[in-house]
Parts: structure tokens; C-alpha cells; sequence
């Protein structure tokens, strides 16, 4: 699949530190510190979370100690890249989106999700979040745990409140509940999964893609939040 994303970035191809062009500067701590990073980023994106620094440093130009000089183990170069990929890319304000009741609830999740996708369809952040699953890292289990707790349960929270039902505080969310907002995440997810894993395409504006999974999942999980609560609900 031809993307842009995937290409090296430009300051590792040109050679080793060692071999520098002459006249050009050591790159301060910080910096070269960042590059590493994104270049690592790009490198299990593509070879994934198996691939060996060895094999890195050779790809991005530097010496093998050059990468072990700012982290000591290939588990401290991973946290790293979850924390430039993964929580630098998080919008604070998404969580008080989901959850501000001056709009309706659909324009609320619509918002969040179209901005979202605009953040996580990225050749680098879906591929190495799925390497981490099939791998064994922390990563993914640590992002769903994000979205689990500031998406799919607000956005359960908040669908209760629409429908008039009792507050999760007063009857606890069920599965069924929590299970029908995953499928919604999913949903929508599973689009960058067909781009940037499958390498199927999709389309180029996924805004009525995005608006008609939400609004199939306000008609269709109405029904399961008013069983459910009425379910579990003393008569």
C-alpha cells in the first residue's frame, strides 16, 4: 500500500552520526531523543513490536548505543512511543464533548467521533496498535482502558439520560449496555483496520459513513438500555 506514512522520516535516511556531511551540527539531546522516537514509531509500524533495535539503528543511521544511550531497554523506547503516538494525540476536551447535555446526544458522539478519526487513521498509530495485541504488549489493553472509561461509558451514561432512564450510580451499566457502545467503537474503527492493515480502501470523507453509524446506534441500542435497566431494575 503506497502511503505516505509509511516512508522513514528524512533526518535518519541520509546516514550514520558517525558520517554526518560535513558542517552539519550534533543535534541537541532533546532532539535527537524525539527523532528516535518517531523514527522507532515508523519502524514497528511497519516490522512490528518484534522487530529488534538492532535492525532500527541500522534503518535509521545511528550507531546500536546510540539508542541505548536514551533508553535503556527496548520496553523504556516502547513507552515512549505509546506516550508520543497514543496520549499526546488524546483530546481532553473529548471527555466534557460526550457529556455536555446543552446538545443533543447524537451531535455530541458525532462530533467526538469524527474528530477522532481524524487523530487515530494513521498508518503508524493503528498498525502498531494492533501488532501490540497480537504480540502480547500493553499497549492496546492500556488505550482501551482509556477509551473504556472517557468514551463507552460516558457515552452509556449519557444515553441513559436521554432515554430518562436511572443513572449508572443508581443501577449500575450492564453488559449489554457497555456492549452495544463497543460495537459502535468498533464500527468505526474497523474502518482504519480495512486501510492501514487489510490495505482495502475506504472512503475519502467518512463524515456520512461516521453520521449513519451513529444514528444506526441511537435507533438500535435505544431498546437494549430500556430492557436492560428494566432487567435489572427492583419492581
Amino acid at each position: 500500500m503506497d502511503c505516505p506514512d509509511a516512508r522513514a522520516p528524512d533526518a535518519f535516511v541520509a546516514g550514520s552520526e558517525k558520517a554526518a556531511p560535513a558542517g552539519r551540527r550534533r543535534l541537541p539531546a532533546a532532539q535527537r531523543e524525539q527523532q528516535i522516537v518517531e523514527a522507532a514509531a515508523q519502524f514497528f509500524a511497519e516490522h512490528g513490536l518484534a522487530g529488534q533495535t538492532r535492525e532500527l539503528a541500522r534503518e535509521i543511521g545511528i550507531t546500536h548505543s546510540a539508542i541505548f544511550r536514551y533508553f535503556p531497554t527496548k520496553e523504556a523506547l516502547l513507552e515512549r512511543v505509546y506516550e508520543h503516538i497514543y496520549v499526546k494525540r488524546w483530546n481532553p476536551a473529548w471527555g466534557g464533548l460526550v457529556q455536555d447535555r446543552s446538545q443533543a446526544l447524537e451531535t455530541r458522539i458525532l462530533r467526538f467521533y469524527r474528530e477522532y478519526a481524524e487523530k487515530i487513521f494513521d498508518y503508524v498509530w493503528v498498525r502498531i496498535f494492533v501488532f501490540s495485541g497480537l504480540k502480547g504488549y500493553d499497549i492496546a489493553p492500556r488505550y482501551l482502558t482509556i477509551i473504556r472509561d472517557r468514551v463507552i461509558h460516558p457515552i452509556c451514561t449519557e444515553m441513559r439520560a436521554d432515554l430518562n432512564l436511572p443513572p449508572p450510580e443508581t443501577v449500575p451499566l450492564t453488559e449489554r449496555e457497555t456492549e452495544a457502545a463497543w460495537a459502535l467503537h468498533g464500527k468505526i474503527f474497523y474502518l482504519a483496520i480495512r486501510k492501514f492493515v487489510y490495505g482495502w480502501p475506504i472512503p475519502d470523507d467518512l463524515s456520512h459513513v461516521i453520521a449513519d453509524d451513529v444514528g444506526a446506534f441511537l435507533r438500535g441500542a435505544a431498546p437494549i438500555f430500556v430492557d436492560s435497566v428494566r432487567d435489572i431494575s427492583p419492581p
